[in-house]
């Protein structure tokens, strides 16, 4: 097929699904006759109340002395009152008089009017109307005005009783800004890919020719924040086709078959705008792995929805253009039976961006960004190394924050620093104040890391060093400006980023003779290095090339993990001696590294001390004075 045949057949999705044309202009009409019905009833019921005869209210006693003193001219008996007409004139209108009382039981009543020469009549009164309008008409208007009032806030509330069985996927039409490929940065691999299914959208018999077939699954895989979701909506921009978006946990609700009636009603609006795409966003809150414990009442309303779903991924032809997309960060936890070809037959791996894929998404990020010219996009993706595009997404707005707060008319490679460092070790604790003595230990405390890092040969270089208070508990830190993207660690590097971690506490002892809880974050993390090099990567000479335990995740308690410990006692006891020989063996060679480059750490402390920020180039420029004297 052409391009230009695919768009000239391409339709705009309607987004009012199952509607008659011209239903709101009838519902509008239908309420304003209902409305209007309701208006006259009312008017005139007051109507009918109004234009009776003002009638002064007197008591029976009066009555009958009225009676008695012939001053009655006539009167209507009905079931409960007596009304009549007064011989006595009014003064101001100078009409006859009008009363009513309320009638007793008197059998006499008859005789003692004709004796006194009244007109009577006797009427049987006829409360139909009335007994309607109060009894039936306004009860039930209330309780259909409740009704809608309390439907419409439901519904709004996604809780519709009344179309429960719905899904609550959210359609995205043409005429929205639409997502491409340009958009998306970091992720060539993935990109590279998901062009297949563009392809296939656009052209479908382009595939089908050599017969071929479309997968019906495709499952992104990757850590937050990586861009699955703005892959899947990029798919949809470059094909132009429908977007069912939805995300799993849509599905589940309380009532018990409500999730497999949205999974059947999702793929049968797919069915009728095929081609289009089906996102399912967080798949394993509904593909989790069957066979676990059973829910409140011996029933699982989440495995009756993934049954649905496998069941429906069965039942649909690939080549009619439904192409579902998945996106999930934790693929260990799905049930199997969703995996097996024919399902999600492709897994598509979204992983974190390496320095050139941060690069280009920060690109994209600050494209609408004012920046000064000093900006320098390529140091700032060296110092985020392991950052997903939302943390790159975030720093860039937090910068363009800083700029205006500080009142700046551009961003400034200043704010994008700062947005780093809040990211990575917090904000700035401005109200925390520490004594000259702690400011004094942070001081060579952070130097001692400094200099360390400088020292040893596969040190990354130091970009900054602050002793300014930050996030919980965090009195400085030392950031280091990786030179190159690294996938891969040596011992001697390994060995080398224990000596940094230990630099702290080995110039605390130096200097003060007494070491602080400044280093435990330090002591934890030289520690966890330490026994992966013995129980994961080998590096033992004692023990030699072999892992020791296995870890594995506890598939009903989240991201939780739980050791399978597969030594003996005896190993265990020599696993802790060879670490304890790598953190000695490393704080030992620190300590001779410090003690010989003493006028240095001093030097370092001092300018941090003052400063209390030094940028690498100070850093740098301190140690080489220091050395020439």
């Amino acid at each position: 097929m052409k391009k230009a045949d695919f768009q000239a057949t391409k339709k705009k999705p309607d987004i009012e699904l199952n509607k008659p044309a011209g239903r709101k202009y009838w519902q509008k009409q239908g309420n304003f006759a209902f409305w209007y019905f309701v208006i006259m009833l009312v008017l005139f019921y007051f109507f009918q109340q109004g234009i009776q005869v003002k009638k002064e209210e007197i008591p029976y006693s009066q009555f009958q002395q009225y009676l008695s003193e012939n001053k009655v001219s006539e009167c209507i008996i009905r079931d409960k009152l007596i009304e009549g007409t007064l011989k006595l004139k009014d003064r101001k209108t100078g009409k006859p008089m009008h009363f009513v009382t309320v009638r007793l039981s008197d059998a006499n009543l008859a005789n003692v009017l004709e004796k006194h020469g009244v007109k009577y009549s006797v009427e049987i009164e006829n409360h139909f109307f009335t007994n309607l309008l109060f009894t039936w008409i306004i009860p039930f208007g209330i309780i259909f005005l409740l009704w809608g009032f309390l439907s419409k806030r439901v519904a709004t509330s996604g809780m519709n009783f009344l179309n429960v069985g719905r899904n609550r996927a959210h359609i995205h039409a043409d005429s929205q800004p639409s997502v491409t490929f340009k958009d998306v940065a970091g992720v060539d691999e993935p990109k590279q890919e998901l062009e297949e299914v563009v392809e296939f959208l656009r052209s479908p018999d382009y595939f089908q020719r050599l017969g071929g077939r479309m997968p019906k699954g495709i499952l992104l895989v990757g850590p937050p924040g990586t861009g699955k979701t703005l892959l899947a909506r990029a798919i949809s921009g470059e094909a132009g086709v429908p977007f069912f978006s939805i995300s799993g946990s849509d599905f589940i609700e309380i009532f018990a078959g409500v999730g497999a009636a949205r999974v059947r009603d999702l793929f049968d609006q797919a069915r009728a705008k095929a081609p289009c795409i089906i996102f399912i966003d967080e798949l394993d809150a509904v593909g989790r792995q069957r066979g676990g414990p059973i829910g409140i009442g011996g029933h699982d309303e989440r495995e009756q929805t993934l049954n649905q779903l496998l069941v429906e991924m069965d039942g649909f032809d690939s080549s009619k253009g439904v192409v579902v997309l998945a996106a999930t960060n934790r693929p260990d936890v799905l049930d199997k039976a969703l995996l097996r070809p024919g399902r999600f037959d492709r897994q598509i791996v979204v992983d974190k961006p390496d320095m050139k894929g941060r690069l280009e998404i920060l690109k994209i990020h600050t494209r609408g960004l004012k920046m000064a010219p000093d900006v320098d996009l390529e140091v700032i993706a060296k110092r985020t190394p392991g950052f997903v595009g939302a943390d790159l997404a975030n720093i860039a707005n937090e910068a363009a924050i800083l700029a205006a707060r500080n009142k700046r008319d551009s961003v400034t490679q200043s704010d994008f620093e700062a947005a780093i460092d809040r990211v990575i070790a917090g904000p700035e604790k401005k109200t925390t104040a520490m004594g000259p003595e702690e400011k004094h230990r942070v001081a060579y405390h952070e130097s001692g890391h400094t200099l360390v890092a400088e020292l040893v040969p596969t040190g990354e270089p130091v970009h900054k060093v602050s002793i300014i208070p930050r996030g919980s508990g965090a009195l400085g830190y030392t950031l280091q400006l990786p030179e190159r993207e690294k996938f891969m660690a040596t011992r001697n590097e390994l060995l080398d980023q224990i000596a940094i971690l230990l630099g702290g506490r080995a110039s605390e002892e130096i200097i003060f003779g007494d070491v602080s809880t400044g280093a435990q974050n330090d002591l934890e993390r030289a520690s966890d290095i330490a026994r992966n090099m013995i129980c994961s990567y080998g590096m033992s000479e004692k023990l030699g090339p072999l892992t020791f335990g296995k870890r594995q995740a506890s598939l009903f308690l989240g991201t939780e993990y739980s050791e399978e410990k597969n030594y003996s006692e005896e190993t265990a006891r020599q696993i802790d001696e060879e670490v304890r020989d790598i953190i000695e063996s490393s704080y030992s060679r620190v300590l001779g590294l410090l003690k010989e480059n003493r006028s240095v750490l001093d030097a370092l402390a001092r300018e941090l001390e003052d400063k209390e920020i030094l940028s690498g180039e100070e850093v740098k420029s301190i140690i080489e004075r220091e050395r020439k004297q």
